[in-house]
């Protein structure tokens, strides 16, 4: 397996996408934040784009289409808002299929005191820090600093620990400008990636698997398809990634997913 490593563009490596794809089915997974829509001030205002919209309704006509988003599930399904995908939030602790399929998974049921706990705790200390706030995602929690000082972020770090320090069974992972509180499970999206190609039937070999995501948490999930799917960076730095392409940013995720789609369309 290659180690992680900078990569090339996809639009520069068009033939060799279209020669992976050629005869296959496509099941393409997508985060949401820094993927979809650019990263911004307060979660709530990161709306979808009308372009991304069109590219993502264009490709779930031609393949299996999966939002993987650290967001709470309703709240992901709610701001894409298309009935014919799949969702995992929470970082794939809880799963949905479209529209009135059964499909469905919820991980983690034991750690909801903890983590309700544990989001009392970090409410009470971590507004100290001017800037930040909690999220209470119940599967999961959120501690935003995206508008906190640079200098200030240090001694927020040290109030969730101090917070943590009674619930063993929760770990802090790190995002782009979040902290997020999970349970201790091995459980993340790389895993809910795998969970889905299997319940799906698409994890042999005439399924080609692709995921997009911009942050650390998504790396889970370009390392488990290594090997055997495709990942794409959304990210405009040279950062070691174990994805196999990077794109500058998220306006060239529905230029790419749109030459996906037409290579799809002409493989029929």
């Amino acid at each position: 397996m290659d180690e992680p490593r900078a990569r090339p563009s996809p639009f520069d490596r068009s033939e060799e996408i279209g020669a992976r794809l050629a005869g296959r089915r496509l099941a393409a997974f997508l985060d949401y934040d820094g993927t979809l829509t650019p990263i911004v001030a307060r979660p709530e205002l990161a709306l979808l784009p009308a372009e991304s919209r069109r590219a993502l309704t264009r490709l779930a006509s031609v393949a299996t289409v999966a939002i993987v988003s650290g967001r709470a599930l309703e709240d992901v399904r709610s701001l894409v808002g298309l009935d014919g995908l799949y969702y995992a939030g929470n970082h794939g602790l809880e799963i949905r299929g479209p529209g009135d399929t059964t499909l469905s998974y919820e991980g983690g049921d034991e750690f909801l005191p903890a983590l309700k706990e544990a989001a009392s705790r970090l409410a009470a200390t971590v507004p100290a820090v001017a800037g930040s706030w909690v999220e209470d995602k119940t599967r999961s929690l959120s501690v935003h600093y995206r508008q906190v000082a640079d200098e200030d972020v240090s001694a927020l770090e040290s109030a969730v620990d101090a917070a943590l320090r009674d619930f063993p069974i929760l770990r802090k992972h790190h995002g782009k400008r979040v902290f997020e509180v999970r349970p201790r499970i091995d459980w993340d999206k790389g895993r809910a990636v795998l969970w889905l190609l299997e319940v799906l039937g698409l994890s042999g070999p005439e399924t080609l698997p692709l995921f997009f995501g911009d942050d650390v948490t998504d790396e889970d999930a370009f390392r488990a398809l290594a090997g055997r799917g495709l990942g794409v960076r959304v990210a405009d730095d040279a950062q070691p990634t174990w994805a196999d392409y990077t794109l500058r940013d998220t306006s060239e995720v529905p230029r790419l997913l749109e030459m996906l789609t037409n290579a799809m369309e002409v493989g029929r």
